[in-house]
């Protein structure tokens, strides 16, 4: 390899194929792999499909796993953007999930997600509930109820929601000035240690290499953007017309996570749900790598049950 050529990015999912599939608005990446019934996994911000390789080796001894990039994120495409950020809606991306897994065959799906990719997945089973056999939500509540319990500690914990939703291009400036310092801080900061130790660096190689791109930044911003307007809207709209998830639920998160502190997840959940489990895990935000044991035993007793 020639001098100044960089290496290339390490496969974390041996044995598992790579396809791109073609959505209505955006072209998916993603890895598939396993044997079983069909379980989704999806990631969230500042992160890329690979956030799934500590867990996949259990998980696909079960499941027949779908493991996508997020449209803007990753080795998906980047749709353009519009003036009222509906691209990188959950919604949006809920329609791409739901797509993608048609054309791989697969009209009904266990679903689970992280962090953004978490809000994804709560939006597909509200708008297509025939969808989703079980629905695992990790470290997150909903959108509307993120938004209106932002308090001083909250803001404070959680200052990238208002931050990132600034309108263009304040965010995508200042952390294109030194991107890599600031996804290693973001990513950092939000785990039990503060620090990057749980990361394989296999991993943080391909978040560095996403991350660092000027139009996948903006794409970042837009989806916080989506999450000041549009999803908070579309959850709002939910909620006045009593909409609850009909799938059984599992909310998991870790005592040192985002929403640790904050009302219980489980109560929230229960507003919108009427099967509802889970609890706590000993972790920070990302739970798969930091605790991949846990969140492996948790994830199969669930959708193994």
């Amino acid at each position: 390899m020639s001098a100044g050529t960089p290496e290339p990015l390490a496969d974390l999912f041996p044995g598992f194929e790579a396809r791109e599939v073609e959505t209505d608005g955006a072209g998916i990446f993603l890895r598939t792999g396993g044997m079983g019934p069909p379980l989704l996994l999806v990631h969230g911000y500042p992160q890329t499909h690979v956030t799934w390789h500590k867990v996949a080796p259990a998980l696909s001894r079960h499941f027949t796993l779908v493991i996508p990039d997020l449209r803007g994120y990753g080795q998906s495409s980047v749709p353009a953007s519009d003036p009222a950020h509906f691209a990188y809606s959950k919604r949006a991306m809920a329609n791409d999930l739901v797509q993608a897994m048609e054309a791989l065959g697969h009209t009904r799906f266990n679903l689970c997600g992280h962090d953004r990719g978490a809000r994804v997945s709560y939006r597909l089973a509200l708008d297509h509930p025939d969808r989703v056999e079980k629905l695992a939500l990790l470290d997150i509540v909903t959108t509307l109820d993120t938004w209106e319990s932002m308090d001083a500690a909250a803001a404070m914990k959680t200052y990238h929601w208002p931050f990132l939703a600034q309108p263009h291009p304040l965010p995508e400036t200042l952390i294109a000035a030194d991107p890599v310092y600031y996804l290693e801080h973001t990513l950092a900061s939000w785990t039990k240690t503060k620090s990057l130790a749980a990361f394989d660096p296999r991993a943080l190689d391909h978040y560095r290499a996403f991350f660092a791109k000027p139009e996948r930044i903006h794409a970042c911003c837009e989806d916080y953007r989506a999450g000041w307007t549009c999803d908070r809207e579309a959850d709002a709209a939910d909620r006045a017309a009593g909409k609850r998830i009909a799938a059984p639920l599992l909310s998991i998160w870790g005592d040192a996570g985002i929403p640790a502190g904050g009302p219980s997840p489980i109560d929230v959940w229960r507003n919108w749900a009427d099967d509802v489990r889970g609890g706590p895990v000993a972790s920070g935000h990302f739970l798969c790598e930091e605790a991949p044991e846990t969140a492996s035993e948790e994830l199969l007793a669930f959708f193994k049950g």
